[in-house]
């Protein structure tokens, strides 16, 4: 209901500012239009906008980012088929600014409207929590704070010991950094021995078991004792301990089905990603062509060899393919299955080689990895086939990193986590980035990141 008031306020703004400025609507403004509202659509379903139960100021926020990804959509394509000139500035300005605004408006009503609704037409529901862990703190306070769910948290039960024990070991990467500074502690009111009397004396309607995938015989037993009870029951299972790499719940032939770890890039996430590259690839080795020759031109006059350097990396997947790089280094044979990190002030770096590392020109050409499908223009960097089997020895889940197309530029990066890793815990550090990258990937975050990278280019670890 939320998606059609809002694509109707849009297009009802948009006939108004058009009636006003133009006169009346053109076929111009009527294909902008129609890929407007097809842009909101698309964008507003890969952000969950009408999905997530946030606070109103993160909606709002979320809401932003969708809509400047739309209208970046528009603009993209009216310089791609360069009809620029067709359309009034001062509309779009005036459009983009206050669509925006009438739809945290709209949103906000709504919002106000349901929680006014759910609390005078339906009767809150109690619920109760079994269990006092991080995921139980994290559950109540989620529940507490939505206001479509329309139940009640009487408390939380304290689990055996063993069982507490394991629950506190759930992993924070489950919350939000945000989120997890605002959780309360549980309300505890009780053991697990107390939860059919307190069931009886709150009149709980629903249950939450938010204990850990080991004490599976505990669920079975109270799960039988509250058959009879005509109490709903669900199972909030603790698999956070885990690295977990792009989860999800889905179903599969009316079976549940819980995904540990899997690509973020599936069905039309793929094709956004595919486009991100293809589009903005295209665009950037027309902007760069010229450096490209003069770099080129540089690099033979300064030392001889060729001016490319190829090396075989593991990409999405596994898959290896060869990285193209400018050469920055001098001719020389390195030992046998050996590959030896650049360090600071390397005797084996040209002149113009260290300028390109410097300021990590000298990775300009992997441009031709992303048009070829290889690389992405923002994910993990891939490292050196022998650095891979290295640090996977050392390193727990390495290799999950491998779960999205490598970048010439990545989340790791512009944090500024680049350059030579002496240390094994920077290396731990750029692993965690790059999950974080897969965990949160979208449009909006790419964008982010190639815009954050012009500031990153140089830098204390650039060499």
């Amino acid at each position: 209901m939320q998606t059609v008031v809002d694509l109707v306020a849009i297009v009802g703004l948009t006939l108004l500012l058009v009636r006003q400025q133009i006169g009346g609507l053109t076929a111009e403004y009527s294909v902008m239009l129609l890929l407007l509202v097809m842009g909101m659509v698309f964008t507003y379903d890969q952000f969950g906008v009408y999905r997530s139960n946030s606070s109103f100021t993160r909606k709002a926020l979320t809401l932003l980012k969708a809509w400047s990804l739309t209208f970046g959509f528009l603009l993209l394509v009216g310089f791609a088929a360069k009809q620029t000139d067709a359309f009034s500035r001062l509309l779009l300005g005036q459009l983009f600014v206050t669509g925006y605004l009438l739809q945290v408006l709209l949103q906000y009503i709504s919002r106000q409207v349901q929680t006014r609704i759910m609390a005078h037409a339906v009767p809150a529901d109690n619920v109760l929590i079994v269990g006092t862990g991080k995921l139980a703190r994290y559950l109540q306070n989620k529940i507490s704070g939505n206001p479509w769910l329309n139940q009640n948290v009487v408390g939380c039960l304290e689990l055996p010991s063993a069982a507490k024990i394991s629950a506190d070991k759930i992993s924070v990467t489950l919350y939000e950094t945000s989120d997890f500074g605002t959780l309360e502690e549980p309300n505890i009111i009780g053991t697990l021995d107390d939860m059919l009397v307190i069931i009886g004396q709150n009149d709980v309607r629903t249950v939450y078991f938010a204990i850990p995938l080991g004490e599976s015989d505990l669920i079975e037993d109270m799960y039988f004792q509250l058959l009879d009870r005509n109490v709903a029951v669900h199972w909030v299972p603790d698999i956070f301990s885990l690295l977990l790499v792009n989860h999800s719940v889905r179903e599969i032939a009316g079976l549940p089905v819980l995904t540990l770890s899997e690509t973020p890039l599936t069905g039309t996430r793929l094709l956004l990603k595919a486009l991100e590259d293809r589009v903005l690839g295209t665009l950037i080795l027309i902007l760069i062509s010229p450096f490209l020759l003069l770099i080129a031109l540089a690099i033979k006059l300064d030392s001889r060899g060729p001016v490319f350097f190829r090396q075989a990396r593991k990409g999405w997947s596994g898959r290896i393919f060869h990285i193209w790089k400018f050469r920055s280094m001098f001719l020389h044979k390195p030992e046998t299955g050996v590959v030896q990190q650049a360090t600071r002030n390397d005797p084996r770096v040209t002149r113009v080689g260290a300028f390109l590392r410097k300021t990590s020109l000298d990775e300009l050409p992997q441009i031709f990895n992303v048009l070829k499908g290889e690389m992405s223009l923002v994910g993990p960097r891939p490292h050196a086939v022998q650095h891979d089997e290295e640090y996977s020895q050392r390193i727990a889940s390495y290799f999950a990193r491998h779960n999205i197309k490598p970048g010439i530029t990545g989340l790791a990066q512009v944090r500024g986590l680049r350059g030579e890793t002496k240390e094994i815990d920077r290396m731990q550090q750029r692993i965690e980035a790059d999950i974080e990258y897969i965990n949160n990937w979208s449009l909006w975050l790419d964008l982010t990141i190639l815009i954050r990278t012009m500031g990153a280019l140089t830098g204390k670890n650039a060499y």
